[in-house]
């Protein structure tokens, strides 16, 4: 079947996520999606589905273009087409973009029905490395109360944050966390060092509408999909943090995020500190819903004491560069504290709390 190019402003869209993804150290998917754009694909139901699809298709809408590239993605993982697999990483030389989009093409057409299915799914990212941001947030409070803590993250995905204090970490010359971890990050890191502290987490638990099941092999395979296939380093921490997450389960509900919170925090007995805490998940809330969430942790807040503090803690993009703003706000006393900047993948800390 011959290619056609797809509509200008969904090529827009696949070029800009090209873009980011080789500012975030993908060639391969960055190769992918302009393959795409500029030779097209073969005209199918799944090319009519992109080509009309309603609403916001970018990055920061619907992720459209990460939408097919996981789903490609899955396909190799799966097996289910040999063809394709041969121009996925770590097969030999960048291929050439015209032989990128035929193969992509017909690889749709052999599985039109799997292709699209997966198009129903957003891409779900469970990025470790971005504890690297909240880690530091979670020694700063211990310090600070001397206190357990409970653990409540919204958006959690898979939940394999939750388990941070987990993780080994080295920040400069440093060592943080269990040293015998397998799950190991080391991000550049610039400013002052946190104090490295034992933190006592004495309950753990996330949302989100699409948790994964880790103990499904389907969910665990979904999940890998969304991890971009040429950055190996990635898919080995997330592999090892699966493993971790199946030997110290935890709860990842299925819920919308204001309601869960309303629940979460509306019991706070004392002698904890509660943590709030988000990674690139809250600026996807829709308008209401993070004024309708927000109010809530205010309201928790309101009510915290010095023997039951209330400490929300996110990162997110904030529309300044580079990355993401690390900030936190506690109670008693509704302070924000601007913490620093981090790689939206997790892979620098600009330290500057």
């Amino acid at each position: 079947m011959t290619p056609v190019r797809l509509p200008e402003r969904v090529n827009a869209a696949f070029l800009s996520q090209a873009e980011s993804c080789e500012k975030l150290g993908s060639p391969f998917t960055a190769l992918l999606l302009r393959s795409i754009a500029e030779h097209g694909l073969p005209d199918t139901p799944v090319r009519q589905r992109l080509a009309t699809w309603e609403g916001d298709i970018s990055g920061s809408g619907d992720s459209v273009p990460l939408r097919l590239a996981g789903t490609l993605h899955q396909m190799v993982i799966r097996n289910l087409d040999a063809d394709l697999a041969t121009i996925y990483p770590p097969h030999g030389p960048m291929p050439a973009p015209s032989f990128v989009a035929d193969t992509v093409g017909q690889a749709i057409v052999r599985h039109q029905t799997f292709v699209d299915r997966c198009l129903d799914s957003p891409p779900q990212t469970n990025e470790i490395r971005r504890s690297s941001a909240i880690y530091p947030a979670l020694l700063r409070i211990a310090a600070q109360t001397g206190l357990p803590m409970r653990l409540s993250e919204v958006g959690a995905s898979a939940g394999l944050n939750l388990l941070m204090d987990r993780f080994h970490y080295r920040f400069g010359d440093v060592a943080y966390g269990e040293t015998g971890s397998s799950v190991r990050l080391e991000p550049e890191w610039k400013g002052g060092l946190p104090q490295a502290l034992d933190l006592q987490i004495v309950d753990r638990r996330g949302c989100d509408l699409r948790p994964f099941d880790l103990t499904s092999e389907d969910d665990r395979i979904r999940l890998r999909s969304y991890t971009w296939p040429d950055q190996q380093d990635r898919l080995d921490r997330l592999d090892a943090a699966i493993e971790l997450a199946r030997g110290n389960p935890f709860v990842v509900d299925r819920a919308d995020a204001v309601e869960w919170l309303e629940e979460r925090l509306h019991t706070r007995p004392a002698g904890r500190a509660d943590v709030v805490f988000n990674t690139i998940a809250w600026q996807y809330l829709p308008d209401e819903a993070r004024k309708k969430g927000g109010a809530v942790v205010e309201k928790a807040g309101r009510k915290a004491g010095p023997d039951s503090p209330l400490f929300w803690v996110s990162m997110e993009a904030d529309g300044a560069r580079p990355g993401a703003l690390i900030q936190m706000i506690e109670w008693p006393g509704a302070r924000t504290t601007r913490l620093g900047r981090v790689d939206f993948h997790g892979r620098w800390v600009d330290w500057r709390a």
